[in-house]
């Protein structure tokens, strides 16, 4: 080979190993943690409806924009377009905005929810919103993700759900949230500029999820506890659901959680429980039969026996109520307070307003400190009574 034939070869080697070192730094530089493009920063909230995990991640674009110009005015119609739009880059001619800036906007559910009248399975998904200069604005969430909503394509979309958007205060920073945040529901909303909308997502199945994790809870450590046992029948008493399997666990707090390995107890608390438990099962005659045997234990305290007869009232069972009542005295005879409220509670139900004041006038000359708060209401009630006679 010549020296000319020699430093040309050289010479194209060069501008290959040149060529393959600028890709491999455009590589480079494209994956380096650099901050966001137009500066719009990364954001992210969560929030629980129940043991249900709802997260929106998304990029947070502000009114004044990356150099400071104020778009005050100018984001809805304008920056943000009305309707499916064409941005001029991928595949998608008509696509809605990104409900935020950057990589799609999306939204994560630990569980299965419901938005709207669609069932969503548990999973992340595109959050997409397709506005209007006037009429309802569209929430639109797809299975498909990327960046913006530039592939964006219909044939993904798992739920479209209409919303009214509403003047907010003035918020620099588009921002998501969560309002009105119940057990078994949450309303998530977009705030930005002067304009608020939002969507709804329900956790009907919230109760049974809960039951659902006790039963799980119970095979494991927690298990070996009765208390567990018990807390967990009582709650399926509270909210009528999975009374079945709520009476067994019951028994169990009773008994034995464990064989040979965890004690129950046999006691006024664990008894009421199982008594709740029997009485949303409509089975109120075994529930009183509970009751009483939980009453005559030598620990049944004047609380609980007295809530016992307020509860009788409440179900219209005042006979039963003054039976528990005058129980509740004669075996805390040294309690000046809670058990003459009871006999006043009692005796007003029956109709003897002789006997109710005076029981009352007693119980308020006992009133312990800790009752003071309620005073105006016991006062009234004896006002009521006098009044009448």
């Amino acid at each position: 080979m010549s020296s000319k034939q020699l430093a040309a070869s050289v010479s194209v080697a060069l501008g290959l190993l040149t060529a393959a070192a600028g890709n491999l730094c455009a590589q480079e530089l494209s994956e380096l943690s650099l901050p966001p493009n137009g500066m719009n920063q990364k954001a992210e909230v969560s929030q629980w409806i129940g043991l249900v995990k709802v997260t929106i991640a998304y990029h947070s674009p502000n009114v004044h924009g990356p150099a400071g110009r104020d778009r005050t005015g100018h984001i809805w119609g304008e920056l943000v377009k009305y309707g499916m739009f064409d941005d001029g880059f991928g595949p998608s001619t008509a696509a809605p905005w990104r409900a935020g800036a950057n990589e799609t906007t999306t939204v994560s559910f630990s569980h299965d929810v419901t938005i709207g009248d669609k069932s969503v399975r548990a999973g992340t998904y595109g959050l997409f919103l397709e506005i209007q200069p006037s009429g309802p604005w569209t929430w639109i969430l797809s299975t498909q993700t990327g960046w913006g909503a530039y592939q964006y394509d219909p044939k993904y979309d798992v739920v479209r759900v209409t919303a009214t958007p509403e003047s907010a205060p003035y918020t620099e920073f588009l921002t998501y949230g969560f309002e009105e945040r119940r057990l078994q529901s949450a309303i998530a909303f977009l705030q930005w500029e002067k304009q608020r909308v939002a969507f709804t997502i329900d956790v009907p199945n919230s109760v049974a999820l809960y039951v659902d994790q006790l039963r799980k809870d119970l095979l494991g450590w927690p298990g070996f506890n009765y208390q567990n046992w018990q807390n967990a029948a009582q709650f399926c008493a509270d909210n009528k659901i999975n009374l079945d399997e709520a009476l067994v666990w019951a028994d169990k707090a009773i008994s034995e959680p464990f064989r040979n390995a965890a004690q129950g107890r046999k006691d006024f608390s664990t008894l009421k429980t199982k008594s709740a438990v029997l009485r949303a099962m409509g089975r109120d005659g075994d529930a009183d039969g509970v009751m009483d045997e939980a009453i005559a234990m030598v620990d049944a305290p004047v609380m609980g026996i007295h809530q016992y007869g307020t509860a009788l009232l409440a179900a219209g069972k005042p006979e039963k109520a003054m039976t528990i009542f005058r129980l509740n005295r004669q075996r805390h005879p040294d309690e000046a307070f809670v058990t003459y409220v009871g006999l006043a509670r009692g005796y007003t139900a029956l109709g003897d307003t002789r006997n109710a004041i005076a029981n009352w006038e007693i119980a308020l000359k006992n009133i312990p400190e800790n009752q003071k708060v309620n005073l105006p209401a016991y006062q009234q009630a004896l006002k009521a009574l006098k009044d009448k006679g």
